[in-house]
Formats: C-alpha cells, structure tokens, sequence
C-alpha cells in the first residue's frame, strides 16, 4: 500500500484490495489476503471491536478454520455445549470433527482475535472511517470520512462486508431479492433479575427464552401473532421487552437493570450476485436472516475464508479472474440452503398453535441418526460439499472430493513426531498430499511447477483415522479437496483450475 497527498485536505491511498466492515467476516477476509500476498486496507465507521452482546456461537467448521490457522490457541478452552436445536427442538450436533458441537465466545472476543491476526500480518485498518461513494470500472476509487478528513481510496477490488445494512450494497445498488421481517423477537440482557432458564419454552400467548451467565440473564420474547414493528433502525425500549415478557409469561422483569436491548426480526433476503466486477460482497452484507441456531457469524467468516485465498491469488496474477466466479458459485449455494433452513426454523419457532402436528414430527425424525446428521452438518457446516470438478459432484466420485479435509493423525515417512492435517493448512498455502509414504515421484513431479503455491507432502495416514491410505489428496488453502487419486490423471487440470497458471508457464 501507498500513501500520497493530491492537496493538503485528502489523503489518497492505494492498495490491492479494500474491505468495507470490520466484523468477523471482513478481518477473517483481511488476515486471509495478507495471508496470500496481498495488500489490504479495511475501514470501518466503528471505533473498535463490538462491545454488544451479539452472536456468542462458533459451530464446529468455524472452530476448525480458526485451528487450521493457529488461532484457536488465544481462545483458551470456551465452554462448549453438544446439543444445539432446529427451530427449538433439540438437537445433538456432535458429528466428526476436533471441534464437535458448539462453542460459546462472545462476539467482541472473536473480533478481537481476527484483528490482532489481521495487524499482526499488515493489514491496514482504519476506524472511524464511514463509506461515502464509490465506482468501480478498470479500478476501484472510493471516497471515505475519517476523523481528520476526507480520504480517497484506489484499490483492484472492493468488498463489502458492512453488514445487513450494507453501504457498499447501496452503492452498488445490488439486487437484494428475499422478503422483509413479519415477526420478530425481542431480545435483552438483563442484571438483578431471577427467572428461571427456559430453553425455547413455547408458553400459550408465545415464545421465551432465559439464560443466565455471571450474573446477567439472557430474555428473548416472541408473542404469537404480533407483527414486526417498524423501528426506522432504531432499538425498542426495555419497557416494550418487559410489558411483552410479562404477557408471554407473567414474569415481572421491570425492576431488573438492562445492559442491551434490540429487536430481531425474519427477514430473509440474499444478493443475486455475490460478485459485481470488481466489487464483491461477504457476511450479512451478501445475506440477511434470522440468527436462529447461532449460523450467522459462522455463515460470514466461512464466506471470507472462502473467498480470501482466491482473491489473493487474482491480485498477484498467479490466477484468472474466473477464479472468483467460484466464490459466487460455491457461497451462494450454501448461503441459499443456510437461508432455507432458517425459513423453516422461523415457522416452528415463532408460528402458533398450528405448527406443533410438524414440531412433533421433527421430534421423532431427529431421533434416526440420518436425519439428525443431515441437519447437525447444515447447521455447523461441517456437511458443505463443493462443487470443484465443474459438473455436480455425482455419488460414484471419491468421498472426499469437494468437502473439507478431515482432521487426521500423520506418520511423516522419513521418521519424526506424527503431526495433524490442520497443522499443514497453516501456512495458507494449497497441499499435494500423498498418503502412500513413498513420495509419489510421478505426482510430484506433475505438481513441480506449481511449487511455490502449492506443497508437497507424503506421509502415512495414522491407523484407525479417516484418510484412506494409497490416495494423494489435492487440498484448496480453505481445507476442501480439490481433486483425489492414485495416479496423475487429471492432477494437473486441477492444479490449473484452483492454483492457475504453472510457474513454468508464465
């Protein structure tokens, strides 16, 4: 990145790639294109991480991608709680994973970390800076205020990860197809109140929710029937909580002291686009939902993770432009069945008397592990598949191909400490891995010239693991298998596909 001054009121700066929004998913987005060589400046109106009580959920893929990157060890050890829900009926989410089940970390706590890594590795962030135009054509140039003045930003590519309120969205004027919130639930943290916990207890006149953590009490409150209320953005008073708790439940909560209190409604919307030229969007910028079962955060950083890698490898040329057309392909995807399943917990959350024929149904299919598997992998995101071959991926294709890389014991051939999977992804970079032991000459060597992006490794799978000896295993820098075999057929149109062109092309 480079600053110069035009005149003595406007700072210009140039760089790769400006991120618009500070949250999870743009510092997730932030450490991974420093991670992969490129320059970034993000902006942000905030002066610092949240300070709200807002998503407290990492799910099982999320946990894995922070390990995969060595962030996990920050973190300590969150309490995490195996059973989650689907639309309030209880559900055990525990499926193969390091990270099985759900981890409870505050939101200000995972920005934190995701901003130290992002400092840490260069990126330039600037708070206090609000969006005020942009226009994208060969370039990026986007206008910004920041607390000493105005401030022009040039960049390759812009991204918006602003928010369900999005500013970079406006602009764009991007299609936001999807419907507006017709229920809500009021939420509060509340202190010096006694109320018993409830688990998503469905009382006659509505839905209510308590949980008490040192000392401060969660209440969430849905009356049956009542409408969204038009807020113009702004929060309701807890006044409004207390009056539709006490009508819910016949608690009296007005004597307690609220911490914070807002509304959130069902809306559920999702761009038609994920990327306009130079202009690309993540997080609840590209997709507005319901936080219902803790998927929203996961949802967004999964999409910077996603997306990081591969629009650092457009920046420094090793890769075309179509390379991020996938990240459209693949998130939109998952956005549009993460944004489905919320649809449906809405109904049996929130809808009256008339969905408990379909919640007690759902009771009884969730106890036959196929159904409770299905839905423990769409909610942790531990059951993405990927389309990475072109056509969708068919049954009779290899297992693996197109989800993550299980977490595995290694046993390096050429003697040593057994080592994790994960800790091969840390570097960032894509992975040859040959589990046969012996080095696979002919698959390194089609490899060879994709060296510096991609790297080899050959070690035996530990007896008993996941990982099918005798295979080699091509694995993007996000974890997700990229190709699968015993031979070289088809390596090297992988390689180019995902890594781009080989160095001894070039």
């Amino acid at each position: 990145m480079t600053t110069d001054h035009q005149d003595t009121d406007t700072a210009i700066l140039d760089t790769d790639v400006l991120v618009v929004g500070a949250g999870p998913a743009g510092l997730m987005l932030a450490t991974e294109l420093r991670l992969g060589g490129a320059e970034v400046v993000v902006v942000d109106q905030r002066p610092g991480p949240t300070t709200e009580s807002r998503a407290s959920t990492l799910h099982a893929r999320t946990m894995e991608i922070l390990d995969s990157r060595g962030l996990l060890d920050e973190l300590g050890t969150p309490p995490c709680e195996p059973r989650g829900h689907f639309g309030g009926v209880p559900l055990d989410l525990t499926l193969p994973s390091s990270h099985p089940g759900q981890w409870k970390v505050a939101q200000t706590r995972t920005e934190e970390l995701l901003q130290r890594r992002a400092a840490e590795l260069g990126a330039d962030l600037r708070r206090r800076h609000q969006l005020l135009s942009l226009t994208a054509e060969d370039g990026v140039e986007a206008e910004a205020i920041g607390p000493y003045g105005p401030v022009r930003i040039r960049a390759r590519y812009l991204v918006g990860c602003d928010g369900e309120d999005s500013t970079v969205r406006r602009l764009v004027r991007a299609p936001f197809p999807g419907r507006d919130a017709a229920r809500e639930l009021l939420r509060a943290d509340v202190s010096g109140v006694e109320v018993a916990d409830r688990r998503f207890q469905r009382l006659e006149h509505g839905l209510a929710i308590a949980a008490t953590r040192e000392g401060v009490t969660r209440v969430m409150v849905h009356e049956f029937g009542r409408p969204a209320a038009e807020r113009g953005g702004a929060e309701p008073d807890f006044a409004e909580v207390t009056d539709v708790w006490k009508r819910v439940t016949g608690e009296d909560i007005s004597q307690g002291t609220p911490l914070w209190v807002n509304a959130f409604g069902d809306a559920n919307r999702q761009l038609a686009h994920y990327r306009h030229g130079r202009v690309l969007f993540a997080g609840d910028a590209a997709h507005r939902q319901m936080p219902s079962g803790g998927q929203a955060l996961n949802l967004g950083v999964q999409d910077a993770f996603n997306l990081g890698w591969k629009l650092a490898a457009v920046v420094r040329g090793s890769a075309g432009e179509d390379l991020l057309d996938t990240y459209h392909s693949e998130r939109h995807t998952v956005g549009r069945q993460v944004l489905a399943n919320i649809r449906a917990q809405v109904e049996l959350l929130l809808g009256g008397p008339e969905v408990e024929p379909a919640r007690a149904l759902l009771t009884e299919l969730v106890a036959l592990d196929g159904v409770r598997q299905h839905l423990a992998g769409m909610i942790s995101g531990l059951g993405i598949r990927y389309d990475v071959e072109g056509p969708e991926i068919h049954s009779a294709a290899h297992p693996l191909l197109g989800r993550r890389l299980p977490d595995a014991w290694l046993e390096p051939a050429e003697g040593g400490a057994r080592r994790r999977t994960t800790e091969l992804l840390r570097t960032g970079r894509g992975l040859l891995l040959s589990l046969d032991g012996d080095g696979a000459p002919a698959l390194r060597a089609t490899a060879a010239p994709w060296s510096d992006r991609v790297a080899f490794v050959a070690d035996r799978p530990a007896a008993g693991g996941p990982l099918p000896t005798g295979q080699t295993l091509l694995v993007r820098p996000d974890g997700y298998v990229a190709w699968a075999g015993s031979g070289p057929a088809g390596l090297g149109r992988a390689l180019t596909r995902w890594f781009g062109t080989a160095a001894a092309d070039d």
